[in-house]
């Protein structure tokens, strides 16, 4: 099979100034592609600016013989967003790919974590994937083309001491895929999410110095670039590390028919049923459940 190319295709990539977004940045550079590398440049909790790191990659990319351009813009920030699609769209004419890679830590546990800390997680990685994709959502319509990958985590997907805000937007993403991967396939657009396990600023203290050798953010890259491709799948989230790939799916149970006179100790009686793992099914859209339940009824 021919190698996967992004000749003429233009890419955004958001928190590229660093860690698995300059990876990706430089990757899809390397393969073709004309590139935005945004990033604020803020500190891991999201504050400060400076466009130094995004300069950089664009730097790199540019010595190798590629073609970039660096933006700024804080992805929850209305219109630097807008701002950002509007200069890519004036130099190319055209967004084929969107990354959705942007995201700030305020750790803390439940009971002593601020509300504004919650909020402003919430912003940057909900909301800062939000209002790129919104920006760009109509003119990939029009193209009848468009590749979206958003970042998920395994903090959303099972859960992490400390990081509720965190997995509260992370989990957040996958809800959002799951609709959008419905309402953009009539116009070719696919959206997927990746679930990285890597070496960056936001993981560094969290692992030992031998560990984060071996899960390189250029380990984690080569799947956002699958996920990205015109061959690539629609609605799936792959876990990525260490060059160890997996697919991460939300199943439901086969379940049982309680009857309408159910009492909450009937749930409590019948609850090794309930959850009964055999004939589980993950399902590729709400209808799935709700044909299962009327099933279910018809027995």
């Amino acid at each position: 099979m021919s190698d996967i190319r992004f000749d003429g295709q233009v890419v955004i990539v958001t928190g590229a100034g660093g860690g698995l977004g300059r990876s990706h940045a430089l990757e899809f550079a390397r393969r073709g592609a004309k590139v935005v590398v945004n990033d604020l440049g803020g500190s891991v909790d999201g504050s400060g600016g400076s466009s130094a790191a995004a300069d950089a990659v664009v730097a790199e990319i540019k010595a190798a013989g590629g073609e970039a351009m660096a933006d700024g813009a804080s992805v929850a920030n209305d219109s630097g967003v807008a701002a950002m699609v509007e200069r890519t769209m004036a130099a190319w004419g055209r967004i084929d790919v969107l990354i959705c890679n942007a995201g700030i830590l305020r750790d803390k546990s439940f009971s002593k974590m601020e509300l504004a800390d919650f909020t402003a997680v919430m912003d940057v990685h909900l909301l800062g994937t939000v209002k790129p994709l919104k920006a760009v959502w109509e003119i990939m319509r029009t193209q009848n083309y468009g590749r979206v990958v958003v970042t998920t985590s395994s903090s959303g997907l099972y859960g992490n001491f400390g990081q509720s805000n965190y997995g509260a937007a992370k989990l957040a993403l996958v809800g959002l895929m799951n609709t959008l991967r419905l309402e953009g396939a009539k116009n070719d657009i696919r959206i997927n999410a990746i679930s990285p396990v890597a070496a960056t600023r936001m993981t560094e203290n969290l692992m030992p110095k031998e560990m984060l050798e071996k899960l390189a953010p250029e380990y984690v890259t080569p799947g956002v670039v699958y996920l990205a491709s015109k061959d690539g799948p629609n609605g799936s989230i792959l876990t990525a590390g260490a060059g160890v790939f997996s697919i991460s799916n939300i199943y439901e149970t086969e379940g049982v028919n309680l009857g309408t006179s159910v009492s909450a100790e009937t749930v409590r009686d019948q609850w090794r049923q309930i959850a009964d793992p055999t004939g589980a099914e993950a399902y590729v859209g709400g209808h799935g459940q709700t044909q299962k339940f009327l099933r279910k009824l018809a027995e």
